[in-house]
C-alpha cells in the first residue's frame, strides 16, 4: 500500500532592492546588509545573480501556517534590514524602470560561469520569481503528478502576475517576465515522462555530454528537485503581498493533493499536448483576467473567474485536510481585486490621468510596490 506523500511545502521568493528616494535598483548594496541579513536568518537569505536581487526561502514547513509565520518573518527580515541602509525590497517580477544593461550581477564563480555560457541571455534576467515546493516522497509519484499539474499552472500564473512594466513602458503582458526567461535553454512547459527513470535517462544525455552539471540547470515551469524529495513548481511571479504568495502555495499544494486523490481512485487528469498548453500559458502571460483560458474540455475560452469556481471546488476536501481553506479562497479576493500587474498599472494610469509624466507615473507605481511588500508582516 502507497503512503501518502507528506505535502509538506517550501517557498522561494525573490526580490529586488531599491533605494528609498531614487526608486532606482540599488546596484551595489554595501556589504553589510547582506552580512546582517545572515546574522537574522542564517542561510535562509541569499544573494541572487544581480547584486541588487536577494532570495529568501523558508524552512521545511507542514502547514502553511508554519510557511506564514516564517515567510513573514524573512520578509520582515529583509524590510528592516534594507530600511538601515536607506533601502527597501519590492516584490515583483520586474522592476518598473530599470535597465538591464546597466545592472551589475554578484561576484561569484558559478555566476561568472553563467554569465559565460549564457551570454547576453543572462545579462538580461532582471526578473524575479516565486518557487513552491511540494513533498512527494515516491519518485514514480513526483514524476506522475509533475504530469498532471501541468494543466493548472497558467490558472496559477495568471494569479501571481506582478511584471507589466519592462524599462520604462507598459509592455502590454501581465507577466513580461517569462518572456524574458524563456530566452534561455531548458524552460518552459515541461515534457512528459513515462517514469522517473526516464526523466533520468534525458537529463542524463546533458550531465554525460557535460551540458549541465545536474538537473538543478533544467528550468521547466515545473520539476522534481535535485536537491529535495519535492515538485518545485517554478512558473509564477513573485506576488507582492504576502497574503497572495500563501494563496499562491496553498493552491499549488491542494491540488497536488486532488490529483493525488485521483491516482489512488485509480483516475487521472487528461494529459493535454503542449500546444493547447502553451496556449494557456501565453494567455496568462498576455490577458490577466481580462480574458481567459482555455477549457480544454469544453474546447472554448471560459472566464477565469468561472474556472478559479471550478478549482475551489476540485479542491475544497484537500483545503480542508491541509487547514488553509482561507488561503484558497483569498483567489477570489486577487480576482476582484486585481494581480499585482493590476494594481501597479492602475496606479500607472491614474498617475498619468492626474498630469504626471512617464517617469513620474512610473516612480509610484514602485512606491506602491515598496508599500504593499511590507503589508501585513
Amino acid at each position: 500500500m502507497t503512503t501518502e506523500p507528506k505535502f509538506t511545502l517550501g517557498i522561494e521568493e525573490e526580490y529586488l532592492l531599491v533605494d528609498r528616494e531614487t526608486h532606482a535598483l540599488a546596484n551595489d548594496p554595501p556589504a553589510a546588509f547582506m552580512d546582517e541579513c545572515h546574522r537574522r536568518s542564517g542561510q535562509q537569505i541569499a544573494p541572487e545573480f544581480l547584486s541588487s536581487q536577494v532570495e529568501v526561502a523558508t524552512k521545511v514547513c507542514r502547514t502553511i501556517a508554519e510557511a506564514r509565520e516564517d515567510l513573514c518573518q524573512l520578509r520582515r527580515g529583509i524590510v528592516d534590514v534594507s530600511a538601515e541602509h536607506g533601502l527597501a525590497p519590492i516584490a515583483a517580477s520586474t522592476h518598473p524602470s530599470a535597465i538591464w544593461s546597466e545592472q551589475l550581477h554578484t561576484q561569484r564563480e558559478r555566476y561568472e560561469n553563467f554569465e559565460q555560457e549564457m551570454q547576453a541571455a543572462v545579462r538580461r534576467l532582471l526578473i524575479c520569481g516565486m518557487h513552491v515546493h511540494v513533498g512527494i516522497e515516491g519518485n514514480e509519484l513526483r514524476i506522475d503528478l509533475m504530469n498532471q499539474m501541468r494543466y493548472f499552472l497558467p490558472h496559477l500564473l495568471m494569479l501571481s502576475s506582478s511584471s507589466p512594466f519592462w524599462q520604462g513602458e507598459d509592455t502590454g503582458l501581465r507577466s513580461y517576465r517569462l518572456t524574458v526567461f524563456d530566452a534561455l535553454p531548458r524552460t518552459g512547459i515541461t515534457p512528459v515522462f513515462s517514469s522517473y527513470a526516464e526523466y533520468q535517462r534525458h537529463v542524463a544525455v546533458l550531465t554525460d555530454a557535460g551540458i549541465i552539471e545536474d538537473g538543478s540547470m533544467v528550468w521547466w515551469d515545473i520539476r522534481p528537485s535535485v536537491r529535495y524529495p519535492t515538485l518545485e513548481t517554478r512558473v509564477l511571479d513573485v506576488c507582492t503581498n504576502i497574503e497572495d504568495s500563501l494563496c499562491l502555495a496553498a493552491l499549488t499544494t491542494c491540488l497536488l493533493r486532488m490529483l493525488y486523490r485521483l491516482r489512488r481512485a485509480n483516475q487521472s487528469w487528461r494529459i493535454y499536448n503542449p500546444m493547447l498548453l502553451d496556449e494557456n500559458r501565453w494567455r496568462a502571460m498576455r490577458y490577466g483576467f481580462s480574458d481567459g483560458l482555455l477549457d480544454l474540455a469544453k474546447n472554448s475560452v471560459v472566464p477565469f473567474p468561472e474556472l478559479l469556481e471550478e478549482i475551489l471546488e476540485l479542491i475544497s476536501e484537500d483545503a480542508k485536510a491541509l487547514d488553509c481553506v482561507a488561503e484558497v479562497q483569498h483567489a477570489r479576493t486577487i480576482v476582484s481585486r486585481g494581480s499585482s500587474s493590476d494594481q501597479q498599472l492602475r496606479v500607472y494610469n491614474e498617475a498619468l490621468a492626474g498630469g504626471a509624466d512617464n517617469k513620474e507615473a512610473l516612480d509610484d507605481v514602485v512606491r506602491f510596490l515598496v508599500a504593499e511588500t511590507a503589508a501585513g508582516l
